[in-house]
């Protein structure tokens, strides 16, 4: 649908900028993997019986809540009803829980979770291990006790009431037979005009209200609510929320997963706050109350709520030091007579509050209580989100992951002088200015689909009046509370905070994933053994390196980026063009999340996971709209994540967001991915061609879908729930598509779209017998899920059809019109990309010369300036900050490079040029 813009491109060839740096690197062997890297994508490694789990980040966590990994398994060898044991290091035996989470066509298992307990005994490696019975916990179990009016689950070490009405989710939470914590519930606060603006503000308050609670899980290892509501006060309910509660065998934590939608009126509901607030009880002395934040490089900040050190009069060190450690102080009868006497005319401080208002500065402050002044009392840069109140009989630690990322956010807590103290952990700090979510323009006289189709050709930008809206996006929040029997050390609430920010992880071995033959198996793993091979390599780590520095340097963080990068680059300000219609944020636009996510799978990098990961929660719930008008469909890159008026399929696409809840189970992800199951039924009323002029009769054609930008998603949405579920109803829909595909005059070639009839899941040919395509069709997950489509079907004239697409579309003229009659028109545009697709055909048709022609597309296109990519340091009055730039590059080229780096050298690695024959390619088009 939209044309990409030409830029300038520097004149060296990939091929020969490749091959001068090449002398210089070291070929290095791939250790300690058996692979046969000879071309073949899939099983070119031996599953294990069994599986093999590793810490994502490389070390044993210093503190185990609780954690669930995904495990993938080959096609045909475990059968749906098989159990399963955990083992550790040490061959033990582990408590276990597994369920499934995805199937093969066969019904045999795809991938499986397991739950891993707390505080076991896991070391640096654990083992999946199908049995034929699992082994029942010896130790204790979580346990869901259900009454009419909620749930009381017991972890063996607290027990928590959760409620199933009313506004208070957590009604209480007992650890030793004492309650710790009570009346949890969820706050917002609204002002009904944005900061600056002129006249009188009013502001509302609203409270949690719980529709429905489900228990999605039942132990023994891992139990897990679902709680459901909408925010309200006397007159309105609005803000729908979805909080899903964990509980883990052994856990003294409960893990909060917290999201919530916008429904609200953009021009009068500016939200003020967003926060989760629950009571602690306060039983001791003022002076065995402690208070606790974490800061940056295990920095802590403790204090007491009556601070017994720095008085005139020393109370001794005994007093001191246990309330600097948080134990308790000696009974006040031993305190200095003069101590005992005036202690209570030292002041007791009530209230605290953390809060970060940007990446870079976070600030502590203090006060005795409400209607008294505050005193700053601390100052840092950034915090990891982390606090507790209470006492030496117990307390309540708290934290909110990606705390400074997603600023502003805050931690306060009141009223900790009395017999219950208040926290409140802010997901929009009430401090920073109210949240401004309209749109950042008044369309600027583009009143027709003519005069929007010009705001493309100025500044990229899709523009169409009232599709700016933020109605329907969502965010969510990752809260853990840790219920304590007494104050932690200040080692341990480090601990705790490193815990909430990184929490520990499992995975499988790449090697794993590559034999289990999962997600199409478009990869290798890496291979440094061909000197082009390793400069290949060099060169996928150098590009997610500097997209890794450049979140850093160009500040890409707050509550609604974090996660999100940039599209293109502007030269002339060293600046990515944040405020140029559609080359702002990138929102998924040729499949960056899909080049990670096989980053990762190949080399099994916790950095690259990471930044996978948070992409995956901003792209499908920020880039993604959940309710109204749009649902379903997702917004094309723009200065806002919801500001073009391209609701598209291709951004909320479930092939961008399976591989986290494979590896994960992330439930939330696993419910956003349902809810597009329906989402063909969109395509009607947000018709994505309704802005070109058609060139054949419209009357009759309900929607139009592109084959990869619209029907490929489609058809990975399928995929998903056909194999989560096992409900053929969505294998059907997707081999109706594929047959008639396989029936088009020119298959994949019929026309950039086809009419698409969502009540028969129908493709229906509206171009005759012209041959047509869009550079735009095969970028968009199309090429990946096509691959897993041709081997989980058994469609040859599907398989025939897009065979051809790939041999044809990098194809010389000649060549397309001697198949289709006439060249296809798609030009050269994403030729280096393409290249990925020819490969393909070359790989399964066994075909050298093809296999030979893809790498010449590979390193010979002229419209990618790579695989060479050099920084520039940038600073004093060029640039505000120190910037690395790379003077064209652009999200499009990265993502697709990476893609076709990936694939091709597992498709055809074994026919990589040689360094001279890379010297000696040229940048020629074919005829």
């Amino acid at each position: 649908m939209f044309k990409l813009t030409r830029r300038s491109f520097i004149k060296t060839t990939a091929a020969s900028a490749l091959a001068s740096q090449i002398p210089s690197l070291q070929a290095q062997n791939l250790s300690a993997v058996d692979v046969r890297n000879a071309g073949t994508a899939g099983a070119i490694v031996k599953a294990d019986e069994f599986i093999r789990l590793n810490w994502l980040e490389g070390k044993t966590p210093q503190v185990l809540t609780g954690t669930t990994v995904g495990v993938p398994w080959p096609r045909g060898k475990i059968a749906k009803s098989q159990q399963f044991q955990l083992i550790n290091q040490d061959g033990k035996d582990l408590p276990t829980q597994s369920w499934p989470l995805a199937y093969w066509p066969d019904g045999t298992l795809k991938w499986t979770a397991h739950a891993v307990a707390a505080g076991v005994s896991l070391g640096s490696e654990l083992q999946v291990r199908p049995v034929a019975k699992t082994a029942l916990p010896s130790e204790k179990i979580v346990s869901v006790r259900q009454s009419k009016n909620g749930y009381l689950i017991d972890t063996g070490v607290m027990v928590c009431d959760v409620a199933t009405h009313g506004a208070q989710f957590i009604r209480s939470v007992q650890r030793d037979g004492k309650d710790i914590m009570r009346n949890g519930h969820l706050v917002v606060i609204t002002d009904d005009q944005p900061d600056g603006e002129s006249g009188t503000t009013r502001q509302y308050n609203y409270i949690s209200n719980i529709s429905q609670v489900s228990l999605e899980q039942n132990g023994p290892v891992r139990a897990v609510l679902k709680v459901e509501g909408m925010h309200k006060d006397a007159k309105r309910a609005w803000l729908p929320f979805v909080l899903r509660l964990y509980f883990y065998v052994g856990a003294d934590t409960i893990r909060v997963m917290h999201s919530f939608v916008y429904d609200g009126d953009e021009q009068r509901d500016f939200l003020r706050g967003i926060g989760l607030r629950f009571d602690v009880a306060m039983r001791d002395a003022l002076h065995d109350r402690h208070v606790r934040f974490a800061g940056e490089n295990a920095g802590l900040w403790a204090e007491g709520v009556r601070n017994m050190t720095g008085l005139r009069r020393d109370p001794g060190p005994a007093v001191r030091n246990a309330q600097l450690a948080g134990l308790a102080c000696p009974p006040l009868a031993q305190f200095p007579e003069v101590i005992q006497r005036l202690i209570h005319l030292v002041p007791a401080w009530g209230d605290y509050t953390l809060s970060q208002q940007s990446a870079d500065g976070f600030k502590i402050r203090k006060r005795t209580k409400s209607g008294y002044g505050w005193v700053e009392a601390a100052w840092g840069h950034r915090s990891p989100g982390t606090g507790y109140i209470g006492g030496v009989s117990g307390g309540v630690a708290f934290g909110l992951r990606d705390f400074w990322q997603r600023h502003p956010t805050q931690l306060d807590i009141r009223q900790a002088h009395t017999d219950t103290a208040q926290v409140t952990v802010w997901m929009w700090s009430p401090d920073a200015p109210a949240m401004d979510l309209r749109f950042y323009h008044d369309g600027m006289g583009m009143e027709t689909h003519d005069q929007e189709r010009e705001g493309l050709e100025i500044t990229y930008e899709d523009y169409e009046k009232g599709f700016g809206s933020p109605m329907g996006v969502a965010r969510s929040s990752e809260i853990t509370l840790w219920v304590c029997g007494a104050t932690p050390s200040r080692e341990k609430l480090v601990q705790f905070a490193d815990a909430i920010q990184t929490p520990p992880q499992l995975v499988a071995k790449p090697s794993h994933f590559l034999a289990t033959g999962v997600f199409g198996g478009l990869w290798s793993l890496p291979d440094r053994s061909h000197p082009v091979k390793a400069a290949l390599e060099d060169q996928l780590d150098f590009r997610f390196n500097f997209y890794k520095e450049q979140v850093e340097q160009r500040h890409w963080y707050g509550f609604w980026d974090y996660g999100d990068i940039r599209h293109t680059y502007d030269l002339d300000r060293h600046e990515w063009r944040y405020d140029v219609g559609g080359f702002a944020w990138d929102n998924s636009e040729l499949s960056p999340d899909l080049w990670l996510w096989y980053s990762f799978l190949r080399t099994g990098r916790a950095d690259i996971f990471r930044f996978a990961e948070a992409m995956v929660r901003h792209t499908s719930e920020v880039d993604t709209h959940h309710l109204g008008q749009f649902a379903g469909l997702g917004s094309r890159h723009n200065v806002q994540h919801w500001g073009c008026s391209a609701k598209q399929l291709r951004i909320s696409a479930a092939i961008y967001r399976r591989f986290y809840y494979y590896l994960t189970a992330d439930e939330r992800i696993g419910d956003i991915m349902h809810s597009l199951i329906d989402a063909d039924k969109k395509l009607e009323s947000t018709d994505p061609a309704r802005k070109l002029k058609p060139k054949e009769d419209i009357s009759k054609i309900k929607a139009h879908a592109g084959f990869g930008t619209d029907w490929g998603s489609l058809a990975g949405n399928w995929l998903t729930e056909w194999e989560r579920s096992g409900d053929i109803r969505y294998r059907d829909k997707i081999l109706t598509g594929m047959r008639d595909i396989a029936g088009m005059p020119h298959g994949f070639f019929n026309g950039n779209s086809f009419a698409y009839d969502a009540d028969t899941s129908h493709l229906i040919n509206v171009f005759g017998n012209r041959a047509s395509a869009s550079h735009l069709n095969a970028v968009f997950g199309a090429v990946e899920i096509f691959a897993e489509l041709v081997t989980l079907t058994d469609e040859p004239r599907f398989v025939q059809a897009w065979l051809q697409y790939c041999e044809l579309f990098n194809a010389g003229k000649q060549e397309q019109i001697n198949a289709l009659g006439m060249p296809h028109g798609a030009g050269n545009a994403l030729r280096n990309g393409h290249s990925r697709l020819t490969a393909y055909v070359a790989w399964k048709n066994k075909n050298p010369a093809l296999a030979q022609r893809a790498w010449r597309e590979f390193f010979g296109n002229r419209g990618v300036p790579g695989p060479l990519l050099k920084t520039t340091r940038v600073q004093g009055v060029n640039s505000l900050n120190p910037v690395d730039e790379v003077p064209w590059i652009s999200t499009n080229d990265t993502a697709q490079w990476g893609l076709a780096a990936i694939q091709n050298l597992a498709l055809i690695g074994e026919y990589i040029p040689s360094v001279t024959d890379l010297k000696k390619m040229t940048v020629a088009d074919p005829d």
